[in-house]
């Protein structure tokens, strides 16, 4: 099946918890809720692409462990093509222990899987790739710029998505992004919406209110609604707002996915 989107990178299993604080060091909370489910960047974005009805693909690596066929059966449940998501034998497959305080905001701890990413060639119209699937493919590339992506080259990329701090860190402001080499630069400014910058200009879209019960994902789902819209023509103004929308309903529920809208049912919010 040739996708319209390819999502390449990290794929995990995580145990979310919800907290009244985050514990003191020997000290101990009681959640008040938990859940297990699918994560990362890439394939929380891929499964935003298919809620809102793009033909997508995601490739990446598990190990054969019980955390592995949990993310597989994840994103195939969603109707995301998981032919490319390389199930290694005797591998460990990346996990996330989250910790989600009252005003949403998250801690996350991480273990690696020991499987590394191999190259691919998806064969899709736009190509998204976190800081794992970076230089693992090629295409139309779209790059998650939330994480730390080391030796990061935006030549020929076509957009661009850090957050507000990892562009001041990574290059310092959009206008050197730009010079850097990418096509189109967005950032993400939390409640404060998003900013986008291109060689003809600026265009900014307003944060969506909420009351989150966690942020965790809210990027990755903004960046796999943009693609959404992107790829069905939308102007880039359009596709902010309509992205902005999509990573605030995302906040609805502790879980980076279960909350993701459908296009039914963001089309009726923006309407």
């Amino acid at each position: 099946m040739t996708s319209t989107v390819a999502c390449v990178g990290l794929a995990t299993r995580d145990t979310v918890l919800a907290v009244p604080g985050h514990p003191p060091p020997d000290g101990r909370v009681v959640a008040d809720d938990w859940v297990v489910a699918g994560g990362g960047p890439a394939a929380t974005a891929a499964v935003t692409l298919a809620r809102l009805g793009v033909d997508v693909a995601f490739f990446g690596v598990v190990g054969d462990d019980e955390a592995g066929a949990f993310v597989r059966d994840g994103l195939a449940t969603e109707g995301v093509d998981v032919e490319g998501l390389d199930v290694v034998r005797g591998a460990r497959t990346a996990q996330s222990a989250i910790l989600v305080g009252p005003d949403g905001a998250r801690s996350i701890v991480h273990r690696p899987g020991d499987a590394p990413l191999p190259s691919v060639k998806p064969g899709a119209k736009w190509v998204h790739v976190d800081h794992a699937g970076y230089g693992r493919a090629r295409g139309r590339l779209s790059v998650d710029g939330g994480n730390p992506i080391p030796g990061l080259d935006l030549r020929g990329v076509a957009l661009y998505a850090p957050t507000e701090e990892r562009l001041r860190e990574d290059f310092g402001d959009a206008a050197a992004a730009l010079a850097a080499g990418a096509e189109t630069v967005v950032v993400t400014r939390g409640a404060n919406g998003s900013v986008a910058y291109t060689r003809d200009g600026v265009v900014e879209a307003p944060g969506v209110p909420c009351d989150p019960v966690s942020t965790l994902g809210a990027g990755d789902v903004f960046h796999g609604a943009l693609l959404a819209f992107l790829v069905r023509g939308a102007p880039l103004g359009e596709a902010l707002r309509g992205a902005n929308a999509a990573a605030s309903l995302s906040c609805r529920a502790l879980d980076g996915r279960s909350a993701i809208p459908t296009f039914d049912e963001l089309k009726g919010f923006l309407t």
